[in-house]
């Protein structure tokens, strides 16, 4: 997937030095809506150990990570991951995404997202794909919107986010209605 030059990619873990960059420089803009993270999530080595464990639940075949990069210079412009991956009767799976301030309104999440339920459906073989945002987080929920997910419901107290449990807008999209393979 190509869209205003960004390409989306499986996350590798030569992309930890670009990731630590952004998201150092992304900080203070993404803290309200983040977990506390440890001073060392902000480093190469932080990035990459995050990578590594990302990669071993895709192998297991929990998680499918995949990050956005300019394509002329590679660099990172933010993640989409499809986790808690479950098959059987239930197959369904979580979508989160971020995206560096400077690309915001340019329809990137949106887009990663609807390509994540693609690859969710077609290549997974899910039914459901769940999101979860802040109650306040009105872009991430227009992008949900516009990636053809419905509310279904609200989590109190769901995440600890910037210092306190706070309370989610649930979304789900179903994909098909054929029985699991």
């Amino acid at each position: 997937m190509i869209i205003d030059g960004v390409e989306m990619r499986g996350i590798e873990v030569g992309d930890a030095a670009g990731l630590a960059d952004v998201l150092a420089r992304n900080r203070a803009f993404m803290a309200h809506v983040e977990p506390w993270r440890s001073e060392v999530f902000y480093t190469e080595a932080g990035q990459a150990a995050r990578i590594e464990a990302l990669l071993a639940e895709g192998a297991a075949g929990r998680q499918a990570s995949y990050v956005l990069v300019e394509a002329g210079s590679g660099a990172p412009v933010g993640t989409i991951n499809l986790g808690s991956i479950a098959l059987g009767p239930l197959r369904s799976g979580g979508v989160g995404y971020w995206v560096d301030r400077a690309w915001h309104g340019r329809g990137l999440a949106t887009a990663a997202v609807e390509e994540v339920c693609r690859i969710a459906r077609d290549e997974i073989g899910l039914h459901r794909v769940e999101a979860g945002t802040l109650v306040d987080n009105l872009a991430s929920q227009r992008v949900l919107a516009k990636a053809g997910f419905e509310r279904y419901g609200l989590a109190p107290r769901y995440l600890h986010i910037n210092g306190a449990w706070r309370d989610h807008v649930l979304f789900q999209r179903i994909l098909h209605d054929d029985a699991p393979l």
